[in-house]
């Protein structure tokens, strides 16, 4: 069970936009992580290596953090939203939760709930 300290310095250090680091110092060797119900990636070079490709795609990232933490045992619960830069200059913004399972003070797996129509570009005018 993480305490309210590891906790708060997780977040700084995600705050920090070192999200690759992040995952290296605050996951555990098998952690997973899955967006939606889709499947968990399992491993922590390769969710290292997914942040690099995700990161490699865009021209930054900005992190804000939307409401303090919740935590309770080893679920914590954290709201987010992320403003992705193209590289071509457009702008998406994407708010989520992050539900987490803790083994101790490491990340043991992560899901994260939003709605996939936040991240289309702006001119997709398609329905969602």
């Amino acid at each position: 069970m993480p305490s309210r300290e590891t906790v708060d310095a997780f977040v700084a250090d995600v705050m920090s936009e070192d999200h690759v680091g992040a995952i290296e110092r605050w996951y555990a060797p098998d952690a997973s992580m899955q967006e939606n119900q889709g499947p968990p990636r399992v491993g922590r070079e390769v969710l290292m290596e997914g942040e690099r490709r995700m990161l490699a795609g865009v021209a930054s990232v900005r992190t804000e953090l939307l409401a303090p933490p919740i935590v309770d045992g080893d679920q914590v619960a954290i709201r987010w939203r992320f403003t992705f830069t193209g590289k071509d200059g457009s702008v998406r913004a994407m708010e989520e939760v992050a539900w987490q399972a803790w083994a101790g003070e490491k990340i043991q797996r992560e899901t994260f709930f939003y709605d996939p129509a936040q991240m289309r570009a702006p001119s997709d005018t398609r329905p969602a």
